[in-house]
C-alpha cells in the first residue's frame, strides 16, 4: 500500500506538534474525533475495523495524554485503516491549531461552474451533491469500492472516467482506506480536482505538487458537541451546525 500524502502530512506536522498532547479521542461509528490539549478538535471518517475480537483498536486506553506528534504518525500506518483515521483526525486538529490557510466559504461545487460540457468523475457517493451535479447537464460517473445497484462503477470500471474527466471529485476517506494514490494515478488532466469531505486536511503545501486543486473539508467550531455526536453514532448532517464547511485552493 502506498501512502504518499499521508507520509508528507506526518513529515510536515511532526516538527510542529511539540507543544500539543491528546486530550480526548472518540472512535464513533460514523466519525473519529481527536481533541488536543488546547481544546481544538479534528474529525475523520471511521472505517469498518473488521476486528476478529471485541477489541477494535489495540491502542485503546493509551491515547489520551500522548504527544500529538506520536499520534499524528498513525496517519501513515500501513496496516490499520482505523489507526489512519485516528492519525488523520489528529492531523486535522493540528492544522486547525496552527496558522490556517485562507479559506473560501462559497460551496465548492458551485465555485467550479460546472456545465453540460463537463465530464465529472466522483470517487465516493456524495448523495447531497449528486442532484446538484446532474442539474448542470454534465456527464457524471460515480465510482465506489462497493458497487451499488448498477448506479456506480467499480474502481476498475472507473479508470477511464477518471482519465477523461474535466472535473474530479474525490472523497477524503481515500486517505483512510488507502486508495488515494491509486485514484490520483488514474486521474488524467482535469481542470479541477477536489478532495472533499470532513476528513480532508486543509494543507495546501502538502498537496501543491499533486493534481488536487481544491481541498474542501470542515473546521470544528464546537468541539464538545462534535465529540458527543460522534460518540453517539452521528454523522455529517448532525455535526453540520457545529463545523464550518469551507475550501481552500492548492
Amino acid at each position: 500500500m502506498t501512502l504518499t500524502i499521508q507520509k508528507r502530512l506526518v513529515d510536515y506536522l511532526e516538527p510542529l506538534a511539540a507543544d500539543f498532547t491528546i486530550a480526548d479521542v472518540r472512535i464513533g461509528l460514523g466519525y473519529t474525533v481527536v481533541r488536543l490539549n488546547n481544546g481544538q478538535a479534528g474529525v475523520a471518517w471511521t472505517p469498518d475495523s473488521n476486528a476478529a475480537c471485541c477489541t477494535h483498536f489495540p491502542r485503546a486506553g493509551t491515547l489520551v495524554d500522548s504527544p500529538a506528534a506520536k499520534i499524528v504518525s498513525l496517519c501513515a500506518d500501513g496496516h490499520s485503516a482505523l489507526a489512519r483515521a485516528v492519525g488523520l483526525a489528529t492531523v486535522n486538529a493540528l492544522l486547525a491549531s496552527l496558522h490556517r490557510p485562507s479559506s473560501i466559504k462559497e460551496e465548492v461545487i458551485a465555485s467550479l461552474s460546472i456545465t453540460a460540457e463537463d465530464r465529472v468523475a466522483m470517487v465516493g457517493h456524495f448523495g447531497p451533491i449528486v442532484s446538484q451535479l446532474k442539474s448542470t447537464g454534465c456527464r457524471l460517473d460515480i465510482i465506489e469500492l462497493i458497487r451499488e445497484k448498477g448506479e456506480t462503477l467499480t474502481p476498475e470500471q472507473g479508470k477511464q472516467a477518471l482519465a477523461d474527466c474535466s472535473v474530479a471529485i474525490i472523497t477524503g476517506t481515500s486517505l483512510i482506506n488507502g486508495t488515494y494514490d491509486a485514484v490520483l494515478a488514474a486521474v488524467g488532466n482535469p481542470r479541477a480536482a477536489v478532495l472533499l469531505g470532513p476528513s480532508t486536511p486543509f494543507c495546501p503545501l502538502v498537496f501543491s505538487s499533486t493534481k488536487i486543486t481544491h481541498l474542501a473539508g470542515a473546521w470544528v467550531q464546537d468541539a464538545d458537541r462534535v465529540l458527543r455526536i460522534a460518540s453517539e453514532g452521528g454523522g455529517t448532517m448532525l455535526m453540520k451546525p457545529y463545523v464550518n464547511f469551507e475550501h481552500v485552493l492548492v
